[in-house]
């Protein structure tokens, strides 16, 4: 009995093993795929996949309900930016993402990128402003309310998304401004590393004429779209100081910030969680979630300015 029982965990221990390594190849995918497995569509379903522009990685994927009446309300939209350190990633692979928050009331919005070496800072900018647009501009015909919609993004794509809120040149080159955002998501981002020391970040940002105006922190003001940024405690590739830095420079601006910690999750945690099984026993959606609801509620210019949960 005692050997039978020896060769369970063996073959649990070698199972998490295989996936801890799959995840470390091209996590997102296998994310996406596990949740297809153990949390089902929850009537979720891929509606559209649009280019953007010539490159391949400019395009947008559109999740939505698949039994939902066409005479209904438009939904709230969550509009959300991989990360891949700018080097990268696919939004194809990020389907987990639409399958959490179709279910929770939301069109899902997945947005990519040019990556390096195709494309270098300001790249990633222009093509999440212009992501935003199309969204405003064409979300109601699958269901969406485009005077509803927060943006997300993890780790390089929370960069991309927040920087993008608070700098109001790319936005404004599509005729739109931050009040055109209802709320921002960060997790696990980025917002403070200049001096760039990091293989990614100098390849990425090395060449920019003005480092600093590259970064999250310079451009706070008291008029930017409220902000939840979650970060892991134990994140050693992107260090929480970049999270508790923004946030304090947006307080003292007079701005809406809601910073949320986890003590025991790492870099990717946050993600991860957002996908079936995972997400059962974690709270990351609905943190996500409950944000993205109020401030897309109708009427409502803001929501409270908290401190730091956990």
């Amino acid at each position: 009995m005692l050997w039978i029982i020896g060769g369970l965990v063996l073959l649990v221990i070698a199972g998490a093993l295989a996936l801890q390594f799959a995840i470390s190849r091209n996590g997102p995918a296998v994310l996406t795929q596990v949740d297809r497995l153990t949390g089902g569509s929850g009537d979720a379903g891929l509606r559209a996949s649009i280019s953007l522009g010539e490159h391949p990685s400019q395009k947008a994927i559109v999740w939505a309900p698949e039994n939902r009446d066409p005479d209904s309300e438009p939904l709230p939209v969550l509009l959300f930016v991989h990360g891949g350190s700018w080097n990268w990633g696919d939004p194809v692979d990020y389907g987990f993402v639409g399958r959490s928050f179709v279910p929770k009331g939301f069109i899902v919005v997945l947005g990519g990128y040019r990556l390096h070496p195709d494309a270098v800072y300001p790249a990633m900018l222009e093509d999440t402003a212009r992501t935003i647009a199309w969204t405003r501009q064409e979300i109601a015909q699958y269901g969406g309310d485009p005077d509803r919609i927060t943006i997300a993004g993890h780790s390089a794509g929370a960069y991309n998304v927040v920087q993008t809120a608070l700098e109001h040149q790319w936005l404004g080159r599509h005729g739109m401004s931050a009040n055109d955002i209802a709320g921002v998501v960060g997790l696990s981002g980025p917002y403070d590393f200049h001096p760039f020391d990091s293989d990614s970040t100098i390849a990425s940002f090395g060449d920019a004429q003005n480092p600093e105006a590259t970064q999250p922190i310079n451009h706070v003001r008291s008029d930017a779209p409220p902000m939840l940024l979650i970060h892991g405690d134990k994140d050693n590739l992107v260090k929480p100081r970049n999270t508790r830095e923004l946030a304090k420079r947006i307080e003292a601006a007079g701005g809406n910030v809601t910073m949320h910690f986890y003590p025991e999750m790492e870099h990717n945690d946050p993600l991860i969680s957002l996908a079936a099984p995972w997400r059962s026993n974690r709270d990351v959606d609905d943190v996500i979630a409950e944000f993205a609801l109020s401030a897309t509620l109708k009427d409502e210019t803001s929501v409270p300015v908290q401190g730091e949960t956990r």
